[in-house]
């Protein structure tokens, strides 16, 4: 037989759900049609990975690309630029910081627009849960949000509310029966407000005080909280960027008596510790704050446990002028949606053994399976010609030049990685090849399909 395929991976060592092999993968129609040891057919294009790993590509499950009203942040152009040089091929973009905030049908239509123009690749949108939008859940689940955020504190902009205790709980009643998650930030809102205040009155406004106002019980009281609505309503429960190993298990014992819950965690929870972010400085800053190296050993123990579901970058960039001044006062959140794929193959398989088909799942499988995007996620027959080819054991230092923000920050700037992307294919088309950018926006608009 001489098949002919769009697309041919030889000699690549594909990282499958089932472990390592040595095969070849053939892609027509945008979709995976061949996994064999070889493949006799021929194809429009051949790409010799020889040498290199072939990664299904990540889904990064948690960025703020601020695309429209805060482009002077980020757009979805320069944010999915730097995604797929970290090996991504698709992002589920928060409803806060654009502005006006993702909390009506109206506002989920011009970010479209702009993602249906400008994406390189495929995204999801998240809306928002506020205490003034919960006559609109039902138009956004209609336009194909993939969840819905909510925060139990300040969000770090007005024009997106906290959720109130009856705000989180008429919500969650709603969502379950729209089948939709809820994804919460969760930090005590009067503990952290009262804390900060006392500390601006003093003049407490270094590192250590930041981390002062933001105890670890702030999250792990929310984490409670959320979790008892969550069982009382049957609303699926996402818990964002979980910081604390305490947290991770009050997930794990919900999960264990039958509570539909579980947590992403943030790559810099992984990788930095408070001393880190002191000799950083404010470039570092993030809500809930980095933790300390003891709590980051547990952390990495409640991930090869399989306590926490996926991994991803919170990246959350904005106009480096609003990380200037003292530390308790600036603006939190970290440039990082380039990197996410590196420090895990670095930190994680390499200083720590994490299996390669793990880190897979959780910088991919896992989240698409959470949310219900069929088709995506693993390197399967049936599903898409997602690849990133990774040279393993290629080692580089991240330089500021090499990033694709809009603006060149990042607390990684500096560091070491092992383990380099060197390609990405997104449904069987290259969309970025040795430090380039090498095609047009090409995204699609992906819906939940439960």
């Amino acid at each position: 037989m001489n098949n002919r395929y769009d697309v041919i991976i030889r000699n690549g060592i594909l990282v499958c759900p089932d472990g390592v092999q040595k095969a070849d993968v053939a892609v027509s129609d945008e979709k995976i049609v061949e996994i064999a040891e070889e493949i006799s057919g021929n194809a429009n294009e051949i790409i010799d990975a020889a040498g290199k790993y072939v990664f299904p590509g990540i889904t990064d499950g948690h960025v703020h690309f601020n695309d429209p009203g805060r482009t002077e942040w980020e757009t979805i152009t320069t944010g999915s630029y730097a995604l797929a040089a970290g090996g991504g091929v698709a992002y589920f973009d928060m409803p806060l910081n654009c502005s006006p905030c993702t909390l009506d049908v109206k506002n989920f239509n011009a970010k479209l627009a702009v993602a249906q123009k400008d994406s390189l690749v495929d995204y999801g949108f998240w809306g928002g849960l506020t205490p003034k939008n919960l006559d609109k859940l039902e138009e956004l689940a209609e336009c194909g949000v993939i969840g819905f955020k909510a925060f139990s504190c300040f969000s770090g902009i007005d024009e997106f509310e906290r959720a109130d205790d009856y705000t989180a709980l008429v919500g969650m009643e709603k969502l379950a029966k729209l089948g939709l998650p809820l994804m919460v930030h969760c930090e005590n809102a009067e503990i952290t407000r009262d804390l900060t205040s006392i500390a601006l009155t003093n003049n407490k406004t270094t590192v250590r005080d930041y981390f002062a106002a933001r105890p670890p019980i702030t999250e792990i009281e929310s984490v409670s909280r959320m979790i008892s609505f969550a069982e009382e309503t049957g609303c699926k429960l996402i818990i964002a960027h979980i910081s604390t190993a305490k947290a991770v298990e009050l997930v794990a014992q919900a999960r264990s008596r039958g509570v539909d819950v579980c947590c992403e965690t943030i790559g810099h929870y992984l990788i930095l510790t408070g001393d880190d972010v002191e000799r950083m400085g404010t470039v570092a800053k993030c809500s809930p704050p980095i933790r300390d190296t003891k709590n980051q050993a547990k952390m990495w123990a409640k991930l090869l446990n399989d306590e926490i579901a996926f991994v991803s970058s919170d990246h959350s960039p904005c106009d480096p002028k609003l990380k200037d001044g003292e530390f308790l006062k600036v603006w939190g959140g970290i440039s990082a949606c380039q990197t996410t794929l590196p420090a895990m193959l670095t930190h994680g398989y390499h200083e720590r053994k994490v299996p390669l088909e793990d880190i897979a799942k959780l910088t991919s499988q896992n989240v698409n399976e959470i949310f219900g995007i069929q088709g995506k996620g693993k390197i399967a027959v049936g599903y898409d010609g997602d690849f990133t080819l990774v040279d393993l054991d290629k080692q580089f230092t991240l330089e500021a030049e090499a990033l694709f923000y809009k603006h060149k920050v990042s607390p990684y700037v500096g560091d070491s990685f092992r383990g380099t992307v060197t390609q990405t294919i997104l449904r069987g088309t290259t969309i970025f090849k040795d430090g380039k950018i090498v095609s047009k926006p090409i995204g699609k608009h992906l819906r939940p399909n439960f």
